[in-house]
């Protein structure tokens, strides 16, 4: 009599073929990423150009040459961009970046904006 509580063998199958035919497929095209980010250092009177190099070295992962090159184009042009990243990513780097330098007494100036 305990037995007869249970549904049947069929009833289980039909229950999980079921189950398995409601799954949907997402293609590709249906997936939006964030947008990426351009950290960008604008070019000021005081902080040493020894610093910025430094800095793009130590907090954004540049080699030696590549944080000469864009500290050298940060000077000539006025500003230039540090790294690319995601929003929140790109709000955390401009905010250490600027910690830094406060930290130090340099006025850097890092600005964000969407590429």
């Amino acid at each position: 009599m305990f037995f007869h509580c249970l549904p049947s063998i069929d009833q289980r199958i039909t229950t999980m073929t079921q189950t398995t035919e409601a799954v949907r497929t997402i293609k590709l095209t249906d997936i939006k990423f964030p947008k990426k980010c351009n950290v960008i250092f604008l070019n000021d009177d005081v902080t040493p150009m020894e610093f910025v190099t430094e800095l793009l070295i130590g907090l954004f992962g540049h080699n030696h040459a590549s944080a000469e090159e864009t500290m050298q184009s940060i000077h000539d042009n006025g500003k230039g961009v540090a790294g690319v990243y995601d929003p929140e990513i790109a709000e955390q780097k401009s905010y250490e970046a600027t910690q830094v330098s406060r930290s130090q007494g340099y006025p850097l100036t890092v600005d964000i904006e969407q590429v």
